[in-house]
């Protein structure tokens, strides 16, 4: 057990309980390198089946955020464009494509998934939302801040980032340092 001054204890202070949703960025990039650390650090999160069915886009560039503002409601236009980077937590349709090498002792749950649209719809929406709760968690443990958003229109950011169908938006996070 770490005692009051722990590493640990100073880390999960960080994720949890000073974390509150932010609306104004330092500007300061955040790297490659950054956003490798915080997929490698939620990658592996638990979900049901191991399912993984959460897709991210981090969108960064002027090009791109131009693109993602029609999408937005007006509250959120600036703090999105101002953003270093933001998140677009996707979920992948065929996520149970996958399934044979994350879950490949038992093929039950992926002929679930196949016959019964609504339970794979169900199931996928969940589980990627709960990969974009690690995604904060991972965010905040490497120092990054968050504004997770659900003010926009998802059918116009899926025609613009997601035109095949395949991918389906669930929300925005933009993230930045704090």
């Amino acid at each position: 057990m770490c005692g009051e001054d722990g590493a640990l204890l100073r880390s999960a202070r960080r994720v949890v309980p000073t974390a509150r949703t932010h609306r104004a960025w330092l500007e300061r990039p955040v790297s490659d390198d950054i956003l490798r650390k915080l997929y490698d650090l939620l990658k592996m999160g638990p979900t049901s089946t191991n399912c993984c069915p959460a897709r991210f886009v981090f969108v960064r560039s002027k090009e791109a955020k131009e693109r993602l503002a029609p999408a937005l409601n007006p509250a959120n236009v600036a703090r999105t464009m101002t953003a270093p980077v933001t998140a677009i937590v996707a979920t992948d349709t065929r996520y149970h494509e996958h399934l044979p090498k994350l879950w490949p002792h038992d093929d039950t749950p992926r002929l679930r998934i196949v016959n019964d649209a609504v339970f794979s719809e169900t199931k996928a929406f969940r589980n990627s939302t709960l990969q974009g709760g690690y995604l904060i968690f991972a965010a905040r443990a490497l120092g990054l801040d968050c504004g997770p958003l659900s003010g926009f229109n998802s059918a116009k950011v899926d025609e613009v980032f997601f035109f095949d169908g395949r991918w389906k938006s669930n929300f925005l996070q933009p993230r930045v340092w704090q």
